[in-house]
Parts: C-alpha cells; sequence; structure tokens
C-alpha cells in the first residue's frame, strides 16, 4: 500500500453500515451518498403509518417536527425558521423571486460556483440587475475580492460554504460580517458542508443543502434556514393550502383574501416530500450522535493525507492548503477526470470526476485505508 502521511485514522462509522460498500472504497460522496441500511427500517415505518388515516399522518408529521429539530442543532438555529423545500435550488430561487428588485441592483457570486447558486438570478437581467460573477484565482476564491465587489446596490451576496468544484471551504463569518456592514443578504448554499463541516447558519440569512450527498439521505428533500431580516425583506410568490391559514378559518368554501402561514410552513406551499423527510430525520440521529465537530476534524485529517498523498504522485491539487480551508472533498487537476474515474471503477474506487478535475470525497465511513487503495490504483493506472 502507498505510503500515508501521520497517522492512521479509522471509520468513524463502518462502511458495513451502508448497503453495497462490501470490496468498494467509496470516496464519492460529494457526488451521491451511499444508503444506510438502518433505513431499511424507516421505510418499513412509513409504509405503516401511511395506511393509517389521521393518525398515521400525525406521526409522520412528528417526524417532520423532529427532523426540524435535529437540523436547528446541526446548524445552530431555531428550529422554527428551517424550512423542508424540495431542493436546494428551490430554495435559492425562493429568495431570487421574492425580493423587490429595482434597475440598477445587483448579485454577487463567484465564476466558479454551482448553476443553482450562479443563475437563480438570471431572469432578473431583464429588469436592470446585474450578475457580478468574481473570477477565481488560480482556482481560489478570496473573500476579499467577494466584499470588494459587493456596494450599495448589492441586494444578495450568494456563495457555496465549499466548492463543488475545488472543495475550498470560505469563510462564512468573515463574508457575513461584510455583507451585513454594506446591507445586502448573506446567502449560502451548503450542499458540500452540512453533515461533514459545521454551518454557522446563524450568520446567514438563507441557508439550504441538498440531502442526498453528506447528509446521507436521498434526493426530495432540502433543508432551508431563513434569517428574520430575510423574511421582513421578501414577500412570497407561490401558494397553497400547506403555507395559508385556510383550515379551520375558511371551512370548505374560499375568500377572497387569507392570511399567510409563519415559518416554517411559510416556504413550502404544498406537503414536503415526507418519506424522505423522515428519511433524513433519521439519518441527522446518526450524524448528531457521532457529533459533527469529530466528523469536521476527521473529514479534514483524511482531506490532508489524500492532498499530500497525491502531491507526491505528481498530481496538481487544485485545494486549498490550509486546514480552515479543507473540506471532505479534495480536488486535483485531470484532463480527462471522466476517463480516469472510469479506470478507478475498474478497481473498485469510487470517485467523482469532470470538467477536468477529479474530486475525491472522504466522509465518516472512510479512513486512511481507503486513502491507501486510491494511490495504488493511481499508481496502477499510471
Amino acid at each position: 500500500m502507498a505510503e500515508i502521511t501521520g497517522r492512521e485514522i479509522k471509520p468513524l462509522l463502518s462502511p458495513d453500515a451502508f448497503v453495497g460498500l462490501d470490496g468498494i472504497t467509496h470516496l464519492c460522496t460529494g457526488g451521491e451518498a451511499p444508503w444506510l441500511k438502518s433505513q431499511a427500517d424507516v421505510y418499513t415505518e412509513f409504509t405503516q403509518l401511511k395506511g393509517g388515516s389521521h393518525e398515521g399522518r400525525a406521526k409522520i408529521y412528528e417526524r417532520g417536527d423532529r427532523c426540524r429539530e435535529r437540523m436547528s442543532q446541526l446548524w445552530g438555529v431555531p428550529a422554527n425558521r428551517i424550512a423542508l423545500m424540495p431542493s436546494a435550488a428551490e430554495g435559492m430561487s425562493w429568495l431570487a423571486r421574492g425580493i423587490d428588485w429595482q434597475p440598477g441592483d445587483n448579485i454577487v457570486t463567484t465564476n466558479l460556483e454551482f448553476p443553482s447558486v450562479a443563475y437563480a438570478w438570471r431572469n432578473l437581467r431583464k429588469h436592470g440587475v446585474e450578475v457580478r460573477l468574481v473570477p477565481h484565482k488560480h482556482w481560489t476564491v478570496h473573500e476579499s475580492d467577494l466584499l470588494d465587489a459587493v456596494d450599495a446596490r448589492t441586494r444578495v451576496l450568494a456563495i457555496s460554504h465549499v466548492s463543488f468544484y475545488t472543495g475550498q471551504c470560505h469563510n462564512l463569518l468573515q463574508l457575513a460580517e461584510g455583507a451585513k456592514k454594506r446591507g445586502a443578504l448573506f446567502a449560502v448554499d451548503a450542499t458540500h458542508s452540512a453533515g461533514a463541516l459545521q454551518v454557522p447558519a446563524e450568520v446567514t440569512d438563507l441557508t439550504v443543502s441538498s440531502a442526498y450527498k453528506w447528509l446521507l439521505t436521498t434526493h426530495g428533500v432540502a433543508p432551508c434556514y431563513l434569517s428574520e431580516r430575510a423574511e421582513e425583506q421578501i414577500i412570497s410568490t407561490s401558494f397553497g393550502w400547506h403555507n395559508l391559514a385556510v383550515w379551520p378559518a375558511q371551512t370548505s368554501e374560499r375568500h377572497v383574501d387569507v392570511a399567510e402561514q409563519p415559518m416554517p410552513e411559510k416556504m413550502v406551499p404544498g406537503n414536503p416530500a415526507m418519506q424522505v423527510v423522515m428519511h433524513l430525520d433519521h439519518s441527522l440521529g446518526v450524524i448528531l450522535d457521532i457529533g459533527i465537530e469529530r466528523i469536521e476534524n476527521h473529514a479534514r485529517d483524511l482531506s490532508e493525507q489524500v492532498s499530500d498523498g497525491l502531491i507526491r504522485l505528481g498530481y496538481k491539487v487544485i485545494s486549498p492548503g490550509v486546514r480552515e480551508g479543507r473540506s471532505g472533498n479534495t480536488c486535483f487537476e485531470c484532463e480527462d477526470g471522466h476517463g480516469l474515474v472510469n479506470q478507478l471503477r475498474e478497481r473498485n474506487v469510487y470517485c467523482w470526476g469532470e470538467f477536468g478535475r477529479v474530486r475525491v470525497s472522504t466522509h465518516l465511513y472512510n479512513g486512511s485505508k481507503d486513502v491507501g487503495k486510491l494511490l495504488d490504483a493511481l499508481v496502477d493506472i499510471g
């Protein structure tokens, strides 16, 4: 096995707890996480409650309340300010639709952003709103460059906590302070940090995350935090029975006017995907039991081992080398990333690669032995 720097790091949760990892070195949580075997019990419970009429539905929604409580514990924000949305893209778009935009306003983001952050504002340009794409410098997006682009007409500073492309972990405290001083809302996509790193959602105005990656769930639910400050500036643009105070006041007949529900129902016009919400509730219990600070240190320790090994093999690592800039994703340049990933897969090592780079994701079920298997496979490929 290839030489690994530092101490041996063991998984925080055995790979045996997941479906289909026997003989597999799974290093692609940043693309799609494996499925917990214990989620089968959650599905069984859901199927039983689903046929339980009013009482069964009430118990399903109790799991939803517990899910928000667990997200509030993970993110350090009040549970009643967390909505369960269908996707991270919808959370960012909800913000884009609801602001009272004026010609001359602008949004600041980066040219290395994920599309659902970079393009949530695309329909606003025809109304005279500018989207400022701050360029990266040698694959690093500097917080100072982002804040230099924010001015008195900036309505939103939008950023991913961790870059999907490089794995860079941005300093949210610095960005939040700078945005607030300039009167801008601060919106964060935490898809590549929630479940792997500590997410200081309380300093943001909106934090949203997919659940099918580091939160160990699947598609269909995205926890979304909204600050009181943001709520005061945003109007709802989508309505249904879930986010309007229809019952019991209106009984069976509709009126011209109806009040909106407060948070968390405010952001969700219809039923959330409650089966997936129950799965998220379960995986959050697993993550919280291990401890997010412990998981964060584990991810950054493994990232250092991956990075050191790749550099020794001659690869150009584009992820930050400083610890606070690391995440669960460690990325290196590769002209044919998809081709290399296919060769690794033939050796039972799963990574994610496209657009000129390969992404190695290390989560709580990974350890130093996985890093060694990756490096050995790369040597074998040559």
